[in-house]
């Protein structure tokens, strides 16, 4: 079996745990049935679970031998993949980004609408901290992974990256000029750390907690995680200028009709290209102390990298 191959399989296996334990959490919640299944329509859409299985893979990463991922580590992949869903919902509102696709379907506000699209995100942000609170078996651990959670996901964190991303625009790198190109660089690596390179360290922070990692452990999994996470955006800002609407399963071009400050728009494809290829080397380079057993943390910032959809 090809290496690529191998590695989307293990993907996939991931994907498919998550979804059974989301199934089996939210069937469990005495939640109205009208407002379940809009959960259920958000949480089913055929996401790739990327942050989930990070979650899953790091705390198989550094967990005793023939350990693997317990408990734990399953609710909290859900939980992250709650709090990454409800900011889907939220961002797709048309205060936010207006889009009308997510995932290959109608946007949440567009299948139901706008009112039940701003509960259903509230729902999953708040749900995601119940079963965090009330699913993990030692509550020193809940009490971590919840403070991970709530500072990636809050306003030091995702919210910070979305506030600032309502605020720039291209006016700001027309009116920037070459000579202020490098504030703005910096503008824009800080709305990709915070929107989206934080949570991806949450996610390696959470499974490496669930694992029993160790502080060398555990920092350079988060290390790992942050660079991950800006070698996914760039790479993601690449992919609305180069790929369809049906390779993305939502709105191609989006980012550049709407006038937003990214990587390509201020320095080109190229140079966002090696930027993102210089992330991702720096991601795996991270991960040496743990040899071999990391081949598939390894793999995950190839695929990202190359991915096309």
């Amino acid at each position: 079996m090809k290496i690529e191959t191998q590695f989307n399989t293990q993907l996939r296996e991931k994907a498919q745990l998550v979804n059974d334990v989301l199934q089996q959490l939210l069937a469990s919640q005495p939640i109205n049935s009208e407002l379940k299944e809009v959960l259920r329509y958000t949480l089913e859409a055929p996401g790739k679970r990327i942050r989930s299985a990070l979650v899953l893979w790091c705390c198989e990463l550094v967990s005793p031998p023939k350990a693997g991922i317990n408990r734990n580590s399953e609710i909290a992949a859900a939980a992250m993949e709650m709090v990454h869903t409800y900011s889907l919902v939220h961002d797709d509102l048309p205060a936010m980004d207006n889009d009308n696709l997510r995932r290959g379907l109608p946007t949440c506000h567009k299948a139901f609408n706008e009112a039940t699209a701003i509960l259903a995100g509230d729902a999953l942000l708040t749900l995601a901290f119940e079963i965090l609170a009330k699913g993990i078996d030692k509550p020193a651990i809940a009490v971590k992974l919840i403070g991970e959670l709530a500072e990636a996901a809050g306003p030091g964190g995702m919210i910070a990256g979305q506030f600032l991303d309502t605020r720039y625009s291209m006016l700001d790198a027309r009116r920037a000029g070459d000579s202020g190109i490098e504030n703005l660089i910096s503008r824009i690596e800080a709305i990709h750390t915070n929107k989206t390179a934080k949570m991806f360290r949450c996610a390696a922070a959470m499974g490496a907690i669930c694992g029993g990692a160790n502080e060398n452990q555990y920092n350079s999994l988060c290390e790992y995680g942050l660079k991950l996470g800006l070698c996914f955006q760039i790479a993601d800002d690449i992919l609305d200028v180069c790929a369809s609407s049906e390779q993305l399963g939502k709105t191609a071009g989006k980012d550049a009709k709407v006038g937003k400050t990214t990587y390509p728009t201020v320095v080109g494809i190229e140079k966002s290209k090696q930027l993102a290829k210089k992330l991702a080397d720096e991601a795996v380079a991270v991960l040496e102390p743990f040899g071999p057993k990391a081949d598939t943390l390894r793999r995950l910032a190839i695929a990202l990298l190359e991915r096309t959809k």
